[in-house]
């Protein structure tokens, strides 16, 4: 997730800034058809470059409408805190409400201090004009993105006074809370978006009395508003209200009873063990199903298990005539991992046995469970031969060592003594082994690193100093990693060679990231000195990186070297882009389950859907494994490499949009802003906290059962692109 907004002040500005919001909205009318392709490739070529100059911020006093709100928006991705005064007086003083909500959002995605006065006073005025609920409700989310990234990048001083940030925070909190609190004073007219950006800034700025706030909303009619209450309680962890979710459980919509069962896990409410486990093995609705298996994990009932080891065989009696079950066996295996620690649990272990010959020990889920459930068991297992042989499949391996170190967890306490000391010993050995050998597949080794590292041995930091001569841009990225958790002269230096080799990676920036991240936990000057040589770079992640690590030690303000980015398209690509704004554009999926077609959104994110096209039709995607599934959440693709680090070889600008991320959302996957390429991804249920973080730049309009029975491993055969 991204973290931006230097500070700087504005006339009567208060502060704060960060996150990602939203919920449920209609998708509104487009503007950008309406306004002339010059000026329409002016704003997306400075929006690429993320560069604001006079020019783009003389179009926020155009006298077309469509023009102001357009640039708006263009301000707010760019994200320089310079175009805040404009925003916060436009946000004021433009008589179009449509200008004025987007202004709103902008000084949101900006995320400055700087623009809170204005979107304070925005909530002064509510109620005096209904036409301005979108205006209030959009400035409910920016606050709510504001205090968030304030939060995110305050120093932790030590000291008991109260700092004046402190108080500055305190009154966004109030006029966040405020804001819902008055919405639900008058239920019967009340604003139902400022109800759900409201409880999704909630869930960002964490107020003091979350929960009988959230769960004032637990009886309204409006599911979406319920679903919404349910998801900040889930993600807070709150309490509050127990027995009115316990009721949800029972609720027609499967979303709200999915979002019941997941704060009863996050609650850990145990009386309601019963209800849970009737949803966990009957609900009609896989994502409501997959949500109660997860509580029955968090509340540590063993009770669970047995039913849930009948549920799971009779699954795989039933997978090649169910495909859809392989998610749903995957999250019965974790479960029985976390209820069944260290028990030797004889009907648990024949059906991992079971699953670890039918995902051919590749998935992760299955092999931790069973080392869990059978440590000594797991380390003997024949299935150990497959991996240690040349050939086996780097995700055999990659399984097999995060497998090793769940040992940790387990082995303590219940399992101390000689033969548990003996277990540790044998999986540090066999780690070692894997990461000394020259055939174990550098697609395994980050895997492999972290979980030798995890034991913390003597000699984990040499380990992870020799990968850092690694070919793999990943695997020197996870030794960065490593040696950034200590600090010590030894470490810096080694980080200092290491990052020249990481400056000049063509495809990847991973790398040379990851080793700035680990110089700038050093703290001292020869780690910040190496920092500084990265401002040469013409990578503009690189850059702004080392900027933010120098201003954070002290090192100096080098902000005038982020400079723009060198973007690899022209104008023929923008204007191609924009040739696409107002039709349909559709691609269609084809996957080993099935196919199903995206409606591509031009008119929200032209150089998203110009790229993802752009692959599309190089067959980029053809024969692509599908590396992530997270049932109820996403479905993630778009990864050459298998392992969810891969792209294109080049990173795009987000172009983060007012469009929802509900069931259906096809969105960029990131790392951070600005860090898309190839990876993207479809949401199984609305994801309220990816909204204003992550492009939204499709939806899927027909197959969703098919995206609904896609499970990792799966495959992409290939993608066709339709224009009319």
């Amino acid at each position: 997730m991204k973290i931006k907004g230097l500070r700087i002040s504005i006339l009567c500005a208060l502060v704060f800034g960060l996150a990602m919001t939203a919920t449920a909205q209609p998708l509104r009318k487009t503007f950008a058809a309406a306004i002339s392709n010059s000026v329409l490739l002016k704003i997306i070529r400075y929006e690429d470059q993320r560069n604001w100059n006079d020019e783009l911020k003389s179009l926020l006093s155009d006298k077309d409408a469509k023009v102001r709100k357009r640039a708006a928006l263009a301000a707010g991705r760019i994200g320089d805190e310079r175009a805040v005064p404009a925003l916060a007086d436009m946000l004021l003083t433009d008589r179009d409400t449509e200008v004025r909500q987007m202004a709103a959002f902008a000084l949101g995605e900006i995320e400055s201090p700087a623009g809170a006065y204005a979107l304070t006073e925005v909530l002064k005025r509510r109620g005096n004009d209904s036409a301005d609920g979108l205006v209030h409700a959009r400035a409910v989310e920016a606050l709510g993105k504001i205090v968030a990234a304030m939060v995110a990048t305050a120093p932790n001083g030590g000291g008991s006074a109260k700092a004046p940030e402190d108080d500055r925070l305190d009154i966004m909190r109030a006029a966040i809370v405020d804001a819902l609190r008055f919405e639900d004073s008058r239920r019967a007219q009340s604003d139902r978006l400022t109800i759900l950006l409201g409880l999704t800034a909630v869930l960002r700025i964490k107020p003091d009395g979350a929960g009988p706030l959230a769960a004032r909303f637990l009886d309204y009619s409006d599911p979406q508003i319920v679903a919404a209450a349910l998801n900040t309680m889930a993600r807070l962890r709150l309490k509050d209200g127990n027995e009115r979710v316990r009721q949800l459980l029972g609720n027609g919509d499967a979303v709200v009873r999915a979002n019941a069962a997941r704060v009863i896990g996050a609650a850990e409410h145990k009386e309601a063990f019963d209800e849970v486990l009737s949803r966990a093995l009957s609900d009609p609705d896989v994502r409501v199903r997959v949500s109660a298996i997860r509580a029955l994990a968090s509340l540590k009932d063993a009770r669970a298990a047995d039913p849930l080891i009948k549920r799971g065989n009779s699954l795989l009696d039933s997978e090649r005539q169910n495909p859809a079950a392989r998610n749903e066996l995957l999250e019965i295996a974790t479960t029985l991992g976390r209820l069944l620690a260290n028990s030797l649990n004889a009907d648990a272990i024949f059906f991992l046995r079971d699953m670890h010959a039918r995902t051919k020990g590749e998935a992760v889920e299955v092999e931790v469970a069973f080392a869990r459930i059978a440590p000594g068991i797991y380390l003997t297992n024949p299935g150990e031969d497959k991996v240690l042989v040349v050939g086996s499949s780097w995700r055999q391996i990659s399984r097999r060592a995060q497998a090793l170190a769940a040992f940790r967890e387990v082995i303590t306490g219940a399992a101390a003594g000689r033969a548990g000391d003996d277990v540790l010993k044998a999986a540090q050995k066999e780690l070692a082994s894997m990461l000394d050998r020259r055939t174990t597949p550098p697609l395994a080794v980050s895997d492999v690193l972290q979980a030798y590292n995890s034991y913390k041995t003597a000699d984990a930091n040499q380990y992870a100093k020799n990968f850092l001569q690694a070919k793999d841009v990943i695997v020197r990225g996870t030794a960065a990693e490593i040696l950034g958790a200590t600090s010590s002269e030894a470490n810096t230096r080694a980080l200092a060679e290491a990052l020249p080799r990481a400056l000049r990676d063509r495809d990847l920036n991973d790398a040379a990231l990851a080793i700035l991240d680990a110089l700038g936990k050093q703290k001292n000057a020869a780690a910040n000195d190496a920092i500084k040589t990265a401002l040469n770079s013409e990578d503009h992640l690189i850059r702004r990186k080392a900027v933010a690590l120098l201003k954070a030690n002290g090192a100096g303000n080098f902000s005038n070297r982020i400079g723009l980015v060198k973007t690899r398209y022209r104008d023929a690509d923008y204007r191609r882009g924009i040739a696409r704004i107002g039709r349909k554009v559709t691609a269609t999926v084809v996957t080993s389950k099935g196919a199903f077609t995206i409606e591509l959104l031009p008119d929200e994110a032209s150089l998203t859907v110009d790229n993802f096209i752009q692959l599309a039709r190089k067959g980029f995607f053809n024969g692509q494994t599908i590396p992530r599934v997270v049932p109820n959440f996403v479905v993630q693709a778009g990864d050459p490499r298998g392992d969810q680090n891969g792209g294109p070889g080049y990173q795009i600008r987000c172009e983060i949009n007012e469009v929802p991320y509900e069931r259906a959302a096809v969105g960029m996957a990131l790392s951070g802003k600005d860090t898309g390429g190839s990876q993207w991804f479809v949401t199984h249920s609305p994801q309220p906290h990816l909204d204003g973080g992550y492009t939204v730049f499709g939806r899927v309009i027909r197959g969703m059962d098919v995206v609904d029975k896609i499970a990792r491993g799966d495959v992409i055969r290939r993608v066709i692109i339709s224009e009319k």
